[in-house]
């Protein structure tokens, strides 16, 4: 936490300074005719865009400053300020954003070692170790702020040892991802003494682990040998449990029970795969039985698959003969038409130009009808409804989630039930979760647990078949975006938050 302010004080004062002997700027200004609400937007999708991009820790201080124009802009909106004074606090925004692609761009050209680094960590989960990744984050800040000073040899000279670092984060943070769990199951079977009841078992799940591991340390960029070495030793961790538990429940039964016991199992696949009953038989006569059963099961299904793919060629063939008649007729009808057709087009033109003009206004009404329906379902205490651009932004008040994790809770299920309802009043539009937290704890882990709690909104709407995954984004904004001051608790409650944004699809003819 003390190292994150001491790092928001050191971007604030790079920002000072840059605006007072930085490079000139390029403003280019915005007429005073344009619609204030529509620019501060734009320059908030550019700002969106950039982060998605990583330039805010590309090039922090232009992006900082870029950021504080749009505030100072999203503020004179609020406060009713004069139209030339917003505009202009819009094109100072763009203004500092294109700096701030440019340090970027130069960034990734001189440290392209720790910025790929970077993100392997991140992709892997480093941020779950805070303050190692929190320092970490810090020296990769310099190396940026270096850049945009334009001191590049001194940043290729720290440059590996912050991609080092990051590496060693990453693969720590790989293994503990991919291998935590086995050994956890490990250890609780030994604590439960599989060492005496089950050594030949637990030794094949230990040595899966050490194999793991070490494939993992020598191989982490293989990505599928190594999840697979992984889910070998998680599967060979689990059978311990089952062979512990089995064993037990064996010991206390008699020689009678026990064949008693297996001779059940074995008729009751056999019932299953409708084979002779043969438990007048040897064991090994009644397993034979059923590996049997099951061989012909696998060739009646190889064969009917077959025949299966034999009749869609079918189809597919007559389909390209159908559609191949259909061409040709259409090709005569149209060699029948002569010039006549020119004169059809220009009237088929001047009538889509008038379709166009009022599928666009009856948009616009739809859009506030729906606008009203929507605010209808919701009470004040639950979530605001409003309007931005051609979006419809539904804001949480009443979601909540447990600190520090991103677990739905029960009691929000009818709220989130009414959003889904809101959802599919505009049929199947593209919706953009937004997780907010407030200021408490790093900047790297309020992004994660923003991040995580939208993505598990995002998930919930998935599994309930409100929205396909390609329908539905999941971007977390961390502490970024306060509605209200972070030094009270009523304040801190206001700015965690979940944002539903639902982007209209436009309606064209």
């Amino acid at each position: 936490m003390k190292t994150g302010k001491l790092l928001a004080v050191f971007i604030l004062l790079s920002v000072f300074l840059a605006a007072c002997s930085g490079p000139a700027l390029k403003v280019e200004p915005i007429e005073v005719t344009e619609n204030p609400s529509t620019k501060i937007f734009e320059l908030e999708a550019a700002l969106t865009s950039g982060r998605a991009e990583q330039i805010n820790v590309l090039s922090p201080t232009w992006y900082a400053k870029a950021e504080s124009y749009l505030d100072k802009a999203r503020y004179g909106l609020a406060h009713n300020d004069s139209v030339a004074g917003i505009l202009k606090n819009v094109a100072y925004g763009h203004a500092h954003f294109k700096k701030a692609e440019e340090y970027s761009a130069k960034a990734r050209t001189t440290i392209p070692d720790a910025i790929k680094a970077r993100n392997l960590a991140h992709e892997a989960g480093a941020a779950a170790y805070a303050l190692d990744y929190q320092d970490l984050e810090n020296r990769f800040i310099g190396l940026t702020m270096d850049i945009e000073n334009d001191q590049l040899d001194r940043a290729r000279k720290y440059e590996q040892k912050v991609a080092q670092g990051y590496a060693d984060l990453e693969l720590r943070a790989i293994k503990e991802k991919t291998l935590g769990k086995v050994r956890e199951l490990i250890a609780e079977a030994e604590a439960m003494g599989a060492d005496d009841t089950t050594p030949t078992i637990l030794a094949i799940a230990q040595k899966a682990l050490n194999d793991a591991d070490q494939f993992i340390t020598e191989q982490r960029y293989e990505r599928e040998k190594m999840q697979e070495k992984a889910n070998e030793a998680l599967f060979q961790a689990q059978r311990v449990g089952q062979i512990m538990a089995l064993s037990q429940k064996l010991s206390l039964m008699s020689p009678e029970a026990l064949a008693l016991w297996s001779e059940a199992r074995l008729h009751q696949i056999t019932n299953q795969l409708g084979a002779r009953d043969l438990r007048n038989e040897s064991t090994d006569l009644q397993l034979e039985n059923i590996i049997q059963s099951v061989i012909s099961l696998l060739d009646d299904n190889k064969n009917l698959k077959a025949l299966r793919q034999q009749e869609n060629e079918t189809f597919s063939t007559k389909i390209t003969e159908l559609e191949t008649t259909i061409d040709a007729q259409r090709k005569q009808i149209a060699a029948l038409e002569g010039d006549s057709k020119k004169v059809q087009r220009e009237r088929e033109l001047i009538a889509m130009k008038e379709k166009e003009t009022q599928a666009r206004l009856e948009a616009e009404k739809r859009f506030q009808q729906l606008f009203i329906e929507v605010q209808g379902l919701f009470a004040a205490k639950d979530a605001e409804v409003y309007k931005q651009a051609d979006n419809l932004i539904i804001r949480l008040k009443a979601m909540q989630f447990p600190v520090g994790k991103d677990l739905i809770m029960p009691d929000n299920y009818p709220l989130l039930s009414q959003v889904r309802q809101a959802i599919r009043t505009f049929g199947n539009p593209d919706v953009v979760i937004e997780g907010h937290t407030d200021s408490t704890g790093s900047l790297a882990i309020n992004e994660q647990l923003s991040k995580k709690r939208a993505e598990a909104v995002r998930q919930y709407f998935i599994a309930n078949g409100t929205l396909a995954e390609d329908k539905v984004t999941a971007i977390g904004y961390g502490a970024e975006r306060p509605l209200s001051p972070n030094d009270t608790p009523q304040g801190r409650a206001i700015n965690r938050r979940i944002d539903v944004v639902i982007k209209a699809e436009k309606t064209t003819e």
